[in-house]
């Protein structure tokens, strides 16, 4: 068994996001709370376990992204009161800046064409302009000022996420680049849809898209995780063959 799920790791891997998916689309579909919550609990620890047949260690910073998530997906689904709903928000706050804080330093500032570098401060100060007027529109809806200051925090370490992301991903053109943005992407729509369930229309379709999207989100960020212990596997690889060369 362990054997067929290393040989073919990505269809285990690709059916167990579609076993996710579909436990969500039924859940929703059927009204099924224990099924939603069971989906939700068991994203992250489904998927680690499929990782960790196929590599023989995690790494450190996806371990601790996941732990935050984990966390976060904990409160989320076991929130009964306003406190866990802000408590969800500053894990997964959390979660977002750390994640931030893994990518920047790939972000080599300097080193982007000018007009790129334009156009993403273009693109930062405009996320940040509607941002602001959101914020403004939100406090007459959201009466709690610690409430409203975690949204936009939330909001904010997201934007700064997009940023970062789509400059590394404009400066470099890699696959492990295109992944991280396609997950950071997929987190930001999550949120936009979790924002518009909870502070202005609800329906089950928001909440069944909203967590769809997040498990896509996580799906790529593992398989960004999977795309960078590969690149490292050929660097060495090479690094030794080109040893190898120099003392023969």
């Amino acid at each position: 068994m362990k054997n067929y799920l290393k040989n073919n790791f990505n269809k285990v891997f690709f059916s167990t996001l579609l076993l996710i998916l579909s436990a969500h689309f039924i859940g929703f579909y059927t009204e099924t709370q224990i099924l939603i919550q069971l989906s939700k609990l068991m994203l992250i620890p489904l998927m680690l376990l499929v990782l960790s047949v196929h590599l023989k260690s995690i790494a450190f910073p996806l371990l601790v992204f996941l732990i935050f998530s984990f966390m976060g997906d904990m409160s989320s689904v076991f929130q009964s009161n306003p406190d866990s709903l802000r408590s969800e928000s500053v894990i997964y706050f959390l979660s977002y800046i750390y994640l931030a804080s893994v990518v920047i330093p790939k972000f080599k500032i300097f080193e982007i064409d000018k007009l790129i570098g334009i156009y993403l401060l273009l693109v930062f100060i405009i996320n940040v302009y509607f941002l602001f007027i959101l914020y403004g529109v939100l406090k007459a809806v959201i009466p709690d000022s610690t409430e409203l200051l975690v949204f936009g925090l939330k909001s904010l370490s997201i934007i700064v996420l997009i940023f970062v992301s789509f400059g590394v991903y404009l400066n470099t053109q890699s696959e492990s680049a295109l992944l991280f943005l396609l997950a950071v992407m997929c987190f930001a729509f999550s949120t936009v849809l979790e924002y518009v369930s909870v502070y202005y229309l609800y329906h089950w379709s928001f909440e069944m898209f909203n967590n769809m999207i997040y498990t896509l989100g996580i799906y790529f960020i593992f398989k960004y995780s999977l795309e960078i212990h590969k690149t490292k596997v050929t660097v060495h690889k090479e690094h030794a063959f080109t040893s190898d060369n120099i003392l023969a």
